[in-house]
């Protein structure tokens, strides 16, 4: 039957060699006979520009160059970690970028897909961050430092992120959901695919009377996480690294 993968939040570090084993069988094996596979975002822990790719990272790169130069098409939407990944990525990979949000149809079910971080409007201080790290004129000036500048940098944010999570309430990071409702009125689907929160789970909402649902990916800091979509139906799985 056909199958249409997602998968989001990998956050791939070479600290976390193992997680990276996982995704290389995951491409390898299973990914290899799907329809498509798409990336909602941070596939990376963090990506400083497309002219560093760092030596561990190396086996995932390939790894998606062997399965789209087997035909399958791998579609690519940048997170809030993996922002900077460009034309150059896609090029190496054989990937295919896509815009966030994206609205397709899903074996006949018009679907959005969003990495999700623009529905946490709650998280104040979050938003202000996102705006100045996807603003074109930062980003450039950010690009024409050296490499090992923009890791610092990198390191830093990571660092800073971290300890502003912890200090936060648990519904201030999750999507609101009057935003969630307008995203479905704006784009007229009844599904949005999303990772982002790593809280993965089917959601069955109601909007304007008419039944929806908003379907969260899973993170791949212990397991791997996978959403199947096929004709017939849905399903999230888990998957081990061992």
């Amino acid at each position: 039957m056909p199958e249409t993968l997602f998968i989001s939040d990998l956050h791939l570090d070479p600290q976390r060699p193992e997680v990276i084993d996982l995704l290389v069988r995951f491409l390898d094996g299973r990914a290899a006979a799907a329809d498509a596979l798409y990336i909602l975002g941070d596939l990376f822990e963090y990506w400083v520009g497309d002219d560093d790719v760092r030596a561990d990272l190396l086996p995932a790169v390939e790894a998606l160059r062997r399965l789209s130069d087997a035909g399958v098409p791998v579609w690519f939407m940048a997170g809030n970690r993996d922002f900077l990944v460009g034309e150059g990525f896609a090029a190496r990979t054989g990937c295919r970028l896509l815009e966030d949000p994206t609205r397709t149809e899903l074996y006949g079910v018009p679907t959005l897909l969003m990495h999700g971080d623009s529905l946490c409007i709650d998280d104040i201080e979050y938003q202000a961050l996102r705006k100045q790290l996807r603003d074109p004129a930062w980003q450039t000036g950010f690009l024409s430092l050296p490499v090992e500048q923009r890791r610092a940098q990198a390191e830093t944010l990571r660092r800073q992120s971290r300890e502003a999570t912890r200090d936060k309430a648990a519904e201030i990071m999750d999507v609101n959901a009057a935003e969630v409702d307008a995203v479905f009125r704006e784009y007229g689907v009844r599904r949005i695919i999303h990772g982002h929160t790593h809280r993965p789970a089917v959601h069955a909402l109601s909007v304007d009377g008419e039944p929806a649902e908003r379907i969260v990916l899973g993170d791949w800091y212990t397991q791997g996480s996978v959403l199947s979509v096929t004709p017939a139906g849905y399903g999230l799985e888990e998957l081990r690294t061992d």
